[in-house]
């Protein structure tokens, strides 16, 4: 077994091969193939407006920007900036609203704001972060050598959906290269993608039949090991159907929640309690409930932006799947963020009363409302920083007050920030260098 595996590793990684990366110019890295035709757009210069000039780019453009400060604890970074916070605390809307905001302009000198910070809300796809830190963490466990290994896996290896991509309504981005043609539909139970497309899937549009496949996926690289690599379908069903419920359960819980904890985010800080669609329930149970926290969300983009998720490499990867290429919404839809590149991830969960309210509406609940937004922020001029903002508005799409928050917060960044002037206009001098010499 150990031999057959080595030589289908070596196959995967002679045919990875030295390629051009993504974002938008990584189809050949990821094999996500709704790249390809953002890709041949900016080619043809054909006009895309779905993205605005900050999802525009390059591999190389995308960076962690905390790697000096690998030693540093987060409580020692978390260390409040009295002016910074008086300037958020003004801004900052009173009663539903919780945030934390770290300014990483100048790594040298860090700012850190926070407003009821440690309250719990419900993180509704704000978790799907935590699954695609299990599939990171059990890809590392089964190649602990070779992040060259784990891409591979995540390019080469394709799964289908079956129930468990079943009951959502958001739908993904289809494109059939061939044929040049982009469909957007719901998950149907035969749909077959790349472990990387199905991230993708989860991250870029947030779909949560994606985000249990790949949760299902961390499951089984947990149960089966090295053996994961020549699980088919049949088998994996049958582990699913052949294990104590209770069994299942726990691991669920392990797989996702462990990660999280080896990075020093407490039980109340963040945890997620279960699958995001209900037909796997017959086999996998919820536990203990989802929670997040500004606090908490932070604790884990502070340590992204240190390389110290897993590694380094997984840091970044990480980094490169929420960098958003997709439209931007609620928080990042934000005008002053059109230049900008944005890593996000949002979410939402309400519940309306019907009798109180038979006009109650989506994203408006009046029993509760919670809607969140994590986001790593990086313009031009070198002003950089990271957003966690949660809230529990009744009665009221918090959508548009997201993004005007995201205006006044980014106003009073830019304004304050203290940046290196001469070191950013030295690299726009070898940006601009490098780009004459490409044309």
């Amino acid at each position: 077994m150990k031999k057959k595996y080595l030589l289908i590793i070596a196959a995967i990684t002679i045919s990875f091969g030295f390629v051009s990366y993504y974002p938008i110019d990584g189809y050949e890295y990821t094999g996500i193939k709704r790249l390809y035709q953002i890709r041949q757009f900016q080619k043809d210069s054909v006009k895309y407006t779905r993205i605005p000039k900050g999802a525009y780019k390059k591999w190389s453009d995308i960076k962690l920007n905390l790697t000096n400060k690998t030693t540093d604890s987060v409580e020692e970074l978390f260390t409040v900036d009295k002016d910074f916070d008086r300037k958020i605390r003004r801004i900052t809307p009173g009663g539903a609203y919780s945030l934390a905001i770290m300014d990483m302009s100048n790594p040298d000198a860090l700012r850190y704001a926070e407003h009821r910070e440690n309250l719990g809300y419900q993180p509704g796809s704000v978790g799907k972060i935590a699954v695609l830190l299990a599939v990171f963490d059990q890809l590392a466990k089964l190649c602990p050598d070779s992040h060259a290994e784990r891409i591979a896996y995540l390019k080469k290896i394709k799964v289908t959906s079956r129930y468990w991509g079943l009951g959502d309504h958001h739908t993904i981005p289809i494109y059939d290269i061939e044929e040049d043609r982009l469909t957007k539909r719901k998950v149907v139970a035969s749909d077959e993608f790349t472990l990387f497309e199905w991230l993708d899937h989860m991250v870029s549009v947030s779909n949560n039949g994606a985000a249990s496949i790949m949760y299902r996926e961390a499951m089984l690289m947990a149960a089966f090991g090295q053996d994961y690599f020549f699980l088919d379908a049949e088998k994996a069903e049958n582990y699913f159907k052949e294990t104590p419920r209770d069994s299942l359960t726990n691991l669920a819980n392990t797989v996702v929640n462990q990660p999280l904890r080896d990075l020093g985010i407490t039980e109340n800080e963040w945890r997620l309690g279960g699958l995001f669609t209900r037909p796997p329930g017959k086999y996998v149970g919820r536990k203990g409930g989802s929670i997040g926290t500004p606090k908490g969300l932070m604790k884990f983009l502070v340590k992204l932006e240190q390389g110290k998720v897993i590694d380094e490499a997984s840091s970044l990867e990480m980094k490169r799947l929420l960098y958003l290429t997709d439209r931007r919404i609620r928080y990042a839809k934000s005008p002053r963020l059109d230049e900008a590149a944005v890593y996000f991830k949002s979410g939402s969960y309400y519940k309306c009363d019907r009798v109180k309210d038979p006009n109650c509406g989506s994203y408006a609940g009046n029993v509760f409302n919670y809607m969140n937004s994590v986001i790593i922020v990086e313009h031009d001029n070198g002003v950089k920083y990271i957003v966690c903002l949660m809230t529990n508005v009744l009665n009221k799409n918090s959508a548009g007050a997201h993004m005007y928050l995201a205006s006044k917060i980014d106003d009073v960044i830019n304004e304050t920030a203290n940046i290196n002037k001469e070191e950013i206009k030295e690299e726009k001098y070898i940006e601009d260098k490098d780009e004459s010499s490409d044309n």
